[in-house]
């Protein structure tokens, strides 16, 4: 089994970090080392740590992989090379054109709901047409880093206003397990445990559906609306790599023409 990757870097081989990933992806060393045009010979060498990987090898080994900006630093770091990949604040000029485009997105949602998160689903940014969605919310899970799947399945969240909460627990710990598999995050390990945790049941969406709504209680009746997901294409900045969009749509007519009277 492969370590978890809660070890630091500096404590861990790049051949370890490689074989990591490999694992993660159920990868044999000669299937690897055909993607990456080397020698099953070479990739064995990288992996027990008799040969050190060049940084243009972890990067062509790192992008066969798929593994993300922040964990390809950690590999050329355990190598003995600079990160390939800068981690900016939003607010630094060199990210205003992120920032820019963010605004524009989340404005031109409007009068929709749609968030901005990071890889862990905290809240990044958000339009005005979330508060709908975050009526009764107990102060504490609105302080920041608010986390979105913990406000959403939260007891004191907006669990108790959705009306297909087994359902909806569903979908979001489904997403949650993709995306673990895909990251090897320890953090929403922790996360995926912590959400399990709370009641509510997990089911999975009727036959035929489409989409999983999510059915929600408020002020104006209830809303219903499903999501989707929007990532910047070939990032090369760890922040804007791991960056999400979540924007809610109407599910009925009855909820467009409801937003539609509110905007």
């Amino acid at each position: 089994m492969a370590a978890p990757l809660t070890e630091t870097a500096s404590r861990r081989s790049p051949g370890d970090l490689i074989r990591h990933w490999r694992r993660q992806r159920h990868l044999t060393q000669q299937q690897l080392a055909l993607q990456c045009r080397i020698s099953s010979r070479h990739l064995s060498f990288i992996e027990t740590g008799r040969s050190r990987p060049t940084a243009a090898m972890v990067v062509k080994v790192c992008e066969e992989l798929d593994v993300p900006l922040r964990h390809r630093n950690d590999i050329l770091m355990a190598a003995g090379h600079a990160p390939a990949y800068s981690e900016s604040s939003l607010d630094q000029p060199s990210t205003s054109i992120i920032g820019k485009a963010l605004i524009q997105i989340l404005d031109g949602h409007m009068p929709y709901p749609a968030v901005v998160v990071d890889r862990q689903w905290n809240l990044v940014d958000a339009n005005p047409a979330i508060d709908r969605l975050l009526e009764g919310a107990a102060p504490e899970l609105l302080e920041p880093p608010v986390n979105v799947l913990r406000l959403s399945l939260h007891p004191k969240g907006i669990a108790p206003r959705i009306r297909n909460l087994p359902q909806w627990r569903g979908h979001i710990l489904s997403r949650l397990d993709h995306q673990i598999r895909a990251t090897g995050d320890p953090e929403l390990e922790r996360l995926r445990a912590e959400l399990r945790g709370y009641p509510g049941g997990i089911d999975t969406a009727p036959p035929h559906s489409l989409v999983v709504p999510l059915r929600i209680d408020t002020g104006g009746g209830v809303l219903s609306f499903f999501s989707t997901t929007t990532v910047f294409g070939t990032p090369m900045d760890v922040t804007v790599a791991e960056l999400a969009i979540e924007s809610f749509f109407p599910a009925d007519p009855e909820t467009a023409a409801a937003l539609g009277r509110s905007h």
